[in-house]
Formats: structure tokens, C-alpha cells, sequence
């Protein structure tokens, strides 16, 4: 058991909400614990999302990127909360906060659980599903730590199916050649082995009772979130035009084809845009081609929607970087951006 001594108070500002920090835990891992979502990355110190000022107390602050968090900014008091442990009272001002968060935030936890399928979706994405032994609460587009039954190998990955289905959870994972978790979905992980999920994490969520437009950006693996956001839309049963992109190498690597083509019969005003970056080796492609942040400015040019877009992109961290500044230099308002850098596994 921790003592009194060892658990100081975190206080944030401008929003007034007070927890409690243990010795030896991050800010941010002690926010999870007691259900307060802050806004947050990658929890490794490599993206900045949680990146707080320190108003007061006294701080350590673990290895990170100065990527994240450069040299002149660490001078003036900011602070990664993911790589932040407490040595007394302190308290932060919040530098991005987002009130929709804090108001539907859950507490993290581990659920136990087991390998129930893995199919192929193309030559290097695979579906993962398991089932958990109790349901896991969480919203759509959010992401669980999967730590294989030993404890050696946690990767994060986000839910591919909607809230609803609580207890079996499917994951649309790109294999990498020396992937650690990856790698292990071609023969070494098997149905039943077990393993833990841990959750939710992630910011990039669907926002409910929203008229606009709603566009869905994703690259490889990016289809997993959007996919979750996507079913949990149609079943909302809300109307509100949805532009789906998605960016591949060729048509080999689209999947899922089938599923969208029906989806597109159910509702109104759906089109789903898929864009090939190497279409010249698919000779009849007739769609769209190119890298999907230049197909996505080139319909946003072309086909003027009308009322408040919301942009869900999700994919790796080049395609992010180049989809955000298009998306905001065609009318959508930062604060209605949400985005999920996969970042890679930091070793």
C-alpha cells in the first residue's frame, strides 16, 4: 500500500478540476486511473498533445522527444504530463483542452481476454478479434494497449467495431517485417492465447448530434478507427453527408469493398474515395490517384460542402502532417480536426 506521503494533489487550470498523483506514476497514467481525459498521443513523450505549463510544484520529467517538447520550451516551464512525476502538490495550466472530452471521459482499465480469430484483409493487414471477459466501455474511434500473454510485447490499437459490441473487439493491424506484436499474427499468435487489453485511450472519437459534413481520413492501418466511427454513425441512424477517403499503394491493398459498397446504399449522402499513390502499376484504375491529402483538397475545391465539416484522420504520422494544413486551409476549424498519429513502437 502507497502512504499518505507518497500521493500528492494535482490541480489543472483553466478548468478547475482537481485528482490525486502517486509517486512513481505519470500525471497523465494517474488522469487515466481516475477517469479524467486530458488530451493525449502517443503516452511516450514522442508526440506532444499533452504537452501542460507547470504553474507550480515540484516535477521530474522522464526521457522524451525534443521533438515534442523542444529545449526553449522546456526552459519555460512546459511540460509533457505523459512523462511527468510528482514530488509534491502541483498544479498545470492546460494548454489544449477539449471540454467534449472531460465531459465523456472513462476511467481506463485492463480487461482479460483471448485471441478469438485473425484473418487476412490484404498481403500485409490483418483483422484481429478477441473477446474480453467483461465489457469494455468505450467511444468510437478510441484505442485499447494490447499486451501479449507473457507481458513482453503492448502494442496500442484502435477498436475497429462500434461501442456496442463490448465484448469482442476486432483490430485492423498493418504487419510490419520486424514488427514486434505484428509479426506475430502469421502463425505464432493462435485462437485462445491470451492476452490484456487496456483502455480507452485516444481524443479522436465520433462527436455526436453534429449536422455537418463528416469526412473520414485514413491511410493502412488508419481504416480501424474510421471504421468504428463509421458503424457507429449508421447506427445513430443520424443524417449528415460522410466523405470517406482512404490512401493505398495500389489495389491490392484496398479491402472492405464490398462492406462500403453496401453502406453506400444505406445512406443518403455517403461516397467513399479511395486514392492510389502507385496506381501506374494497376493500368485499368479509374479512380483516384495520388497521395490521399491531394485527393482530399482536390474534392474539397471541387464539391463545396456546406455547414460545419468535422475531420476524422487517422494513418501515419507523413499523412497526418500533410492532411491537417489542407483541411484547415479549406474552411474546417481546428477545434473540429481530430486526429490519431500511428505513431511507430518506440524501442
Amino acid at each position: 500500500m502507497m502512504t499518505d506521503a507518497q500521493v500528492h494533489k494535482v490541480r489543472f487550470e483553466p478548468v478547475g478540476i482537481e485528482m490525486e498523483v502517486e509517486e512513481g506514476e505519470t500525471v497523465l497514467d494517474a488522469a487515466f486511473r481516475q477517469g479524467i481525459s486530458l488530451m493525449h498521443g502517443c503516452k511516450e513523450g514522442q508526440c506532444g498533445s499533452c504537452k501542460s505549463k507547470l504553474i507550480d510544484g515540484d516535477i521530474e520529467l522522464l526521457k522524451y522527444s525534443t521533438f515534442a517538447l523542444p529545449d526553449y520550451e522546456s526552459e519555460t516551464s512546459h511540460v509533457l504530463l505523459c512523462r511527468t512525476h510528482a514530488f509534491s502538490d502541483v498544479s498545470f495550466e492546460l494548454l489544449n483542452y477539449d471540454e467534449d472530452l472531460l465531459s465523456r471521459s472513462i476511467a481506463v482499465k485492463s480487461f482479460a481476454g483471448q485471441v478469438a480469430k485473425i484473418s487476412e484483409l490484404t498481403s500485409d493487414i490483418r483483422l484481429l478479434e478477441i473477446e474480453i471477459e467483461k465489457p469494455l466501455k468505450f467511444w468510437a474511434g478510441q484505442y485499447v494497449d494490447l499486451t501479449l500473454g507473457d507481458g513482453a510485447i503492448t502494442r496500442a490499437f484502435s477498436m475497429a467495431n462500434a461501442p456496442s459490441e463490448s465484448k469482442n473487439l476486432r483490430f485492423i493491424i498493418k504487419k510490419y517485417p520486424n514488427g514486434a506484436f505484428s509479426s506475430q499474427l502469421d502463425g505464432k499468435l493462435g485462437v485462445g492465447d491470451a492476452l490484456i487489453a487496456k483502455g480507452p485511450y485516444g481524443t479522436c472519437f465520433r462527436r455526436e448530434e453534429r449536422p455537418g459534413p463528416m469526412l473520414l481520413i485514413g491511410g493502412g492501418s488508419g481504416m480501424s478507427p474510421l471504421w468504428s466511427i463509421l458503424a457507429d454513425h449508421i447506427a445513430s441512424e443520424e443524417q449528415r453527408p460522410v466523405r470517406f477517403f482512404y490512401g493505398a499503394r495500389t489495389r491490392a491493398d484496398l479491402f472492405y469493398l464490398d462492406e462500403l459498397a453496401a453502406i453506400a446504399t444505406k445512406l443518403k449522402d455517403f461516397k467513399f474515395i479511395p486514392a492510389l499513390s502507385h496506381a501506374e502499376a494497376d493500368g485499368a484504375w479509374a479512380g483516384e490517384t495520388g497521395f490521399v491529402h491531394e485527393v482530399v483538397l482536390r474534392h474539397l475545391r471541387e464539391e463545396k460542402l456546406t455547414g460545419a465539416i468535422d475531420a476524422y484522420a487517422c494513418g501515419p504520422t507523413p499523412m497526418i502532417d500533410a492532411v491537417l494544413p489542407v483541411l484547415q486551409m479549406n474552411g474546417v476549424e481546428p477545434d473540429h480536426i481530430y486526429f490519431d498519429k500511428f505513431t511507430p513502437a518506440v524501442r
